[in-house]
C-alpha cells in the first residue's frame, strides 16, 4: 500500500470499516491504535489523513473512543458516525464522498446484542443522505458504506436491507459508484449506471463465484486504488504482492 500510494501520490486513503478486529476498541488509549493502525501503516506516503467510517465489529466495542481518536492523530478521521467530505482536482472538477454508517440498518444485529446498534435512528440518516445528495453541485458523487447493496458472490450475500433504502436514492441523484467492504474479498458490479464495488480484502478473504462476463470478483488479498479524472473514474484493485488484479473505468 505504501509503494503504491507513493507511485500515485495518493492524497488520502479511505477505510471502509471493520477496523479493529474482533471486538472494536475499548477506549483511546487500547493498544490496537498500535498495533492495528499506528504501527502499521509506517510508510510517509501513508501519513495522509484517513477518512474512516464504522463497521459492525467497530460496534462491538466502543464507537465513542473511534469518534474521540480523530482529537489524538493527524491522520485518523472520523468525525461523526456519518458525513460527507468535497475533493477538487487541479482543473476544479469536484468529487463528494458520501460516508454511511450502515450497521444499524442490518436487521440480523437486532437479535445479536454484542453489535450495539439498537435504538438508533435509521430514517435520520436516509433523509440527510437524500438531503445531501439533492443538494451536492459536484460532479462526481460517490457514496461509501460498510455493508454491501450487491455482490457478484450472489444473491445470498445481497442485503435487501440497504438495497431497498439506498438504491432509489443512488440511482434518483446521479451517484457514480457505492464503495463497500464487509464481503472479504474484491468485487466489481454494475447495476442501473450505478457501479458497486466491494474492497473487503485486506485481512481474511473467503471464497468467490466465478463471476459473468462484465463482472469482477477475487478472493485474494488487496486493496483499491481510485483514480479521479474530469472524464473518468478509474479504479483498480492491487494484491499483496503490488501486482494489479483487475482495472475499470467509470465514464462520466
Amino acid at each position: 500500500m505504501g509503494s503504491t500510494a507513493a507511485e500515485i501520490a495518493s492524497r488520502f486513503v479511505i477505510s471502509v470499516g471493520d477496523n479493529f478486529y474482533e471486538d472494536g476498541v475499548a477506549n483511546i488509549a487500547d493498544p490496537q491504535w498500535q498495533t492495528s493502525f499506528e504501527r502499521i501503516y509506517t510508510h510517509p506516503a501513508l501519513s495522509n489523513p484517513w477518512h474512516v467510517i464504522l463497521g459492525n465489529h467497530d460496534y462491538q466495542g466502543n464507537v465513542d473512543a473511534q469518534l474521540a481518536y480523530s482529537a489524538r492523530s493527524r491522520r485518523w478521521s472520523l468525525p461523526s458516525p456519518y458525513y460527507t467530505r468535497t475533493e477538487a482536482l487541479a482543473d476544479g472538477t469536484t468529487v463528494e464522498l458520501f460516508f454511511l454508517d450502515t450497521s444499524r440498518y442490518i436487521l440480523e444485529y437486532l437479535h445479536r446484542p454484542k453489535v450495539r446498534v439498537q435504538g438508533q435512528d435509521k430514517q435520520a440518516q436516509i433523509d440527510w443522505l437524500e438531503r445531501a445528495l439533492a443538494n451536492s453541485k459536484a460532479a462526481w458523487k460517490i457514496v461509501v458504506g460498510h455493508h454491501q447493496l450487491y455482490t457478484v458472490t450472489g444473491q445470498h450475500h445481497d442485503h435487501a436491507e440497504m438495497i431497498d433504502p439506498f438504491k432509489p436514492l443512488l440511482d434518483r441523484y446521479g451517484v457514480h459508484a457505492y464503495i463497500n467492504g464487509h464481503e472479504h474479498n474484491l468485487e466489481h458490479i454494475a447495476v442501473d449506471n450505478v457501479h458497486y464495488i466491494t474492497c473487503g480484502a485486506g485481512s481474511a478473504t473467503s471464497p468467490v463465484v466465478s463471476p459473468p462476463p462484465g463482472q469482477f470478483a477475487s478472493d485474494h488479498h488487496g486493496f483499491m486504488v481510485m483514480r479521479l479524472e474530469a472524464d473518468g473514474l478509474g479504479f483498480s484493485f492491487i494484491d499483496d504482492s503490488g501486482t494489479s488484479l483487475y482495472n475499470a473505468v467509470i465514464p462520466r
